[in-house]
């Protein structure tokens, strides 16, 4: 018997008793059987729903189901499970993360997550946490915007907008038709990538910016990344309202 850390992605239901978890871990994404868990008496019911994080002792199998056999819960993020609002943003964190991570099976990708859940679980802007995690996968996937210079011509001088046909920043020389965004979301998009989620202690943006910096998200991802989850699709519906 092994132990891990990790998080519950999904759960699925097998069996009449039985559940089959996918959890997140620092080595890869491991598939278990919680067996009797969806019986009243089971000490699994309750710690192998999505969003459970903790250290789970399993049986491991290689290229099987492992076999759960305890979960010592580290958080169980509460104050997100009170909210639709942030239920949507970390369910669509969970699945993006799990497919950056089957294109990129890279260690930091799961910090970032543990860590980025735990922003919007103490109550920070969870579009803007969204926005942060998303800028940071895109280097994991190849397809990193230039915000370090010009996109077209390399000038650091007179950085004018941020547009994703460009692919990043476009400055004043290079400026055609792009639409113009605020000199502080010009600013921001780098903080947003070098940031260390967890010493993050405010967050302080105004709407326009965050809506600037998602719309550019939204557009630079569709562009992009070959990445369309039902998850997202569900966080843009609901700002529709």
């Amino acid at each position: 018997m092994i132990e891990v850390e990790g998080i519950v992605l999904n759960t699925i239901s097998y069996g009449e008793t039985s559940k089959i978890i996918n959890v997140f871990t620092k080595d890869g994404i491991i598939g278990m059987i919680a067996k009797g868990a969806k019986t009243l008496k089971s000490s699994l019911r309750s710690t192998t729903d999505k969003l459970t994080y903790g250290i789970f002792q399993i049986y491991y199998k290689q290229d099987k189901l492992s076999t759960l056999v305890s979960v010592d819960v580290t958080n169980n993020f509460k104050n997100i499970k009170k909210s639709i609002e942030k239920i949507s943003y970390a369910s669509y964190l969970l699945e993006l993360s799990s497919q950056v991570y089957k294109q990129n099976n890279q260690k930091g990708i799961y910090s970032i997550l543990i860590e980025s859940l735990i922003k919007i679980d103490e109550g920070y802007n969870p579009m803007a946490i969204m926005n942060i995690v998303e800028l940071k996968y895109l280097d994991f996937l190849g397809v990193m915007p230039v915000i370090d210079c010009c996109s077209k011509c390399g000038s650091n001088i007179s950085i004018a907008t941020l547009s994703s046909i460009a692919g990043g920043y476009v400055c004043n020389k290079c400026l055609t038709n792009e639409p113009i965004v605020s000199e502080k979301t010009i600013k921001l998009i780098r903080m947003f990538y070098y940031v260390d989620l967890s010493k993050i202690s405010k967050l302080d943006l105004s709407k326009d910016v965050i809506r600037e910096i998602n719309q550019f998200l939204d557009e630079y991802y569709d562009t992009y990344t070959g990445l369309y989850l039902k998850s997202k699709k569900f966080i843009k519906n609901l700002q529709k309202l």
